[in-house]
């Protein structure tokens, strides 16, 4: 079972929170002892009144599972679509970011850890309802809203306001996760979703359950649920661990996987990581790890395998995959070459490249724009 964290009382104004940020989930039941379970995600955590979760989010408030971060966010940020990272999804437009506080995996190594693993975000998050933040996206120019920095099935039922409130305007949402999540809530969320970039953080059992606290296998149902029974725009992250995830084997068994179960179209992403929160003595991912982490994908079919955050604009260029030619150069998240035609195929020979374009490119670039929002938390 998941740690339970007490709260100090149920009432909801004792517990020092805006009722506002407050609302009723609809994935849980009642066990015969008594306690709630959340059903949101296959930790199942079991809760009295009066316990929040291991996301730190959702509690058993008088003997029903609430979230109480709705509305409230940890921080708001326009940034390059291609940071996400998806780099077949409208290219070089700008995307509208935001999270929450806490997480449903316990990953040791957690690049976020400041807002994944915040006991205080509550009082610190700005505010902004549904319809401030698609207003916000609509008015700045950005083409999507990215659910980010914590994974956004933590905060579902905000997140699938703001996905409909954005697709209203015409603004499409991407899903920034780590797909741990149950089948039903699952698929009430994609509904709302236009792309996904989904962290397959290993492609061993044991990785996940010492490193994350969670399991491999709801990870790749979700991704096969995502390619094969919906519509939604996909891509994958795999951050290598120096030690832990990087062997030959292991990324020749991922890779293979990918393609047999998903299909060679799928964009792969092999980023470096760096030393943080539990694993500051991990050493940062050598760049010629992610080189060989690429061509191992390649060489299994990958049809599109980038490296992230180091400075490599031949691993981060997406080439024909017919022709060799370069469809979209990238230099971190700036981009050169655009050798697409209006209808997303080959310039030099007519192959279609897989994804979601617009025609042209944007033009946003490197930039990364802070916002504040004022507005009531709820609407």
């Amino acid at each position: 079972m998941a740690q339970a964290h007490a709260l100090q009382a149920t009432d909801i104004t004792d517990l020092g929170l805006d009722p506002r940020n407050v609302v009723d989930t609809r994935y849980w039941h009642t066990l015969e002892d008594g306690r709630q379970q959340c059903d949101l995600c296959p930790r199942f955590c079991k809760l009295r009144p009066g316990q929040r979760g291991l996301c730190f989010v959702r509690a058993n408030l008088d003997g029903r599972i609430v979230l109480t971060t709705y509305g409230r966010s940890s921080g708001f940020c326009v940034d390059p679509i291609e940071k996400k990272p998806l780099n077949h999804f409208l290219p070089g437009t700008p995307v509208f970011s935001f999270g929450t506080a806490g997480c449903n995996l316990a990953c040791k190594f957690c690049q976020n850890w400041d807002i994944s693993k915040s006991r205080e975000m509550d009082t610190l998050a700005d505010a902004a309802s549904p319809e401030a933040i698609a207003e916000t996206a609509a008015k700045l120019g950005c083409k999507s809203v990215a659910y980010t920095y914590n994974d956004p099935v933590i905060f579902h039922e905000y997140a699938i306001d703001v996905a409909r409130a954005c697709r209203a305007k015409g603004i499409r949402s991407v899903a920034v996760t780590s797909g741990y999540v149950c089948p039903e809530p699952r698929a009430e969320f994609y509904r709302s979703i236009d792309a996904a970039n989904v962290d397959l953080k290993s492609f061993r059992e044991d990785f996940y359950h010492k490193l994350t606290g969670a399991h491999l296998e709801p990870v790749l149902d979700t991704l096969r649920y995502l390619k094969h029974q919906t519509d939604v725009w996909l891509e994958i992250t795999n951050l290598i661990i120096p030690g832990w995830n990087d062997s030959r084997e292991e990324l020749e068994a991922m890779t293979r996987w990918v393609v047999e179960a998903l299909g060679p179209d799928v964009p792969m992403h092999f980023s470096a990581f760096h030393p943080d929160w539990k694993m500051q003595d991990t050493p940062s991912t050598p760049p010629a790890t992610l080189r060989q982490a690429r061509e191992i994908a390649i060489g299994n079919g990958v049809r599109y395998a980038y490296t992230g955050n180091v400075h490599d604009p031949d691993g981060q260029t997406t080439y024909c995959h017919s022709c060799g030619n370069s469809l979209i150069g990238r230099d971190w998240y700036q981009l050169s070459d655009w050798n697409l035609t209006d209808k997303g195929t080959c310039n030099r020979c007519d192959t279609p490249c897989a994804g979601v374009f617009a025609g042209t490119p944007g033009d946003w670039g490197a930039r990364r724009q802070p916002v504040r929002i004022h507005t009531s938390p709820a609407s």
